[in-house]
């Protein structure tokens, strides 16, 4: 197997990738690779490893010796599915990789927003807390969640994951149907349409992927069926929220906050309707829900094992 890892850096500098170098036999490396790049760097190689390149119907009629795509992530975006079937290329994935990970930095999100964390902290740092005429701030409304509705729109792993946490906090769990997705009942829990779903929930976590079907799935529509005391987290994609929407709904109160880890530009170097300095109780983090040096290991030793797989075959 002769292979070739893009975009290394991107699972960071303090992770072990002597299980996919063991598996591979021979492996280059480029910490990064731009999409001039590409085309050079891939031809030759049999094996392709990628995180965030795009690898499109070109490269692959460019180079007829790949035969194996292995994404170091879940998401498949980035990869010309349909001409990679064509070309007989096989296109590997990471997945159950996040969970302990992603669902702790999704609660976490829920908490400082719920708890008002951040705003508070800001208060004592200004000096508003010694300047009280009382022992406590009680300036900005906490959510208490217990008994409160979350509901979750997408319910794999990563949404399995944060039912199991939010349900430690006693909260009760709704599922959302996705477009073209049956209501009905798993694990236990209800599955029911978006529009019945919105009304209902304290707080709305998003666990699916980006699809032209899910795309702007949350938009100004649904953000007013929403109540206007609800938190809206989103873990999963940019794109799934119209973010000019949401930033307008914050402002306006029509919502009481969001958190989020992901936009629809990464790094947002044109600007996010989000970025503004305006909008209250919005948690941006820096799509790092998934980058523990645990889940990023574990990525490296499932991707290995995956290629082990490919090559006995």
């Amino acid at each position: 197997m002769k292979a070739v890892f893009l975009d290394a850096t991107t699972l960071g500098n303090d992770v072990d990738l002597a299980p996919i170098e063991r598996v591979t036999g021979e492996l280059a490396k480029h910490r990064a690779t731009t999409p001039a790049q590409v085309a050079e760097r891939i031809r030759g190689f049999d094996t392709v490893l990628v995180n965030k390149v795009v690898l499109s119907r070109a490269h692959f009629e460019g180079c007829p010796e790949l035969k194996t795509i292995a994404v170091v992530a879940t998401g498949l975006n980035n990869i010309d599915q349909e001409a990679a079937k064509e070309h007989g290329i096989r296109v590997l994935n990471v997945t159950h990789y996040g969970r302990s990970t992603v669902a702790q930095h999704t609660m976490a999100l829920i908490l400082a927003l719920a708890t008002r964390l951040l705003d508070y902290d800001r208060d004592v740092r200004a000096g508003r807390w010694e300047k009280s005429d009382m022992f406590c701030l009680m300036d900005h409304p906490i959510m208490e969640l217990e008994g409160r509705t979350l509901g979750l729109l997408g319910y794999g792993d990563l949404g399995q994951g944060v039912a199991a946490l939010a349900k430690a906090f006693g909260m009760n769990i709704v599922l959302g149907a996705r477009p073209g997705q049956a209501a009905g009942e798993t694990d236990g829990y209800s599955r029911i349409p978006l529009d019945e779903l919105l009304p209902q929930v304290d707080v709305l976590s998003l666990h699916c992927l980006l699809t032209d079907e899910t795309r702007n799935l949350i938009g100004a529509r649904e953000l007013q069926m929403m109540k206007p005391d609800a938190l809206l987290i989103n873990t999963s994609r940019g794109g799934l929220v119209d973010e000019a929407a949401l930033a307008y709904a914050l402002r306006a109160g029509v919502i009481a906050g969001a958190g989020f880890d992901v936009l629809t530009e990464e790094p947002p170097r044109n600007g996010n309707p989000l970025l503004a300095g305006d909008i209250p109780n919005l948690i941006i983090t820096p799509h790092s829900a998934w980058a523990s040096r645990d889940a990023r290991q574990r990525i490296i030793d499932i991707t290995a094992r995956n290629l082990a797989a490919v090559g006995r075959e």
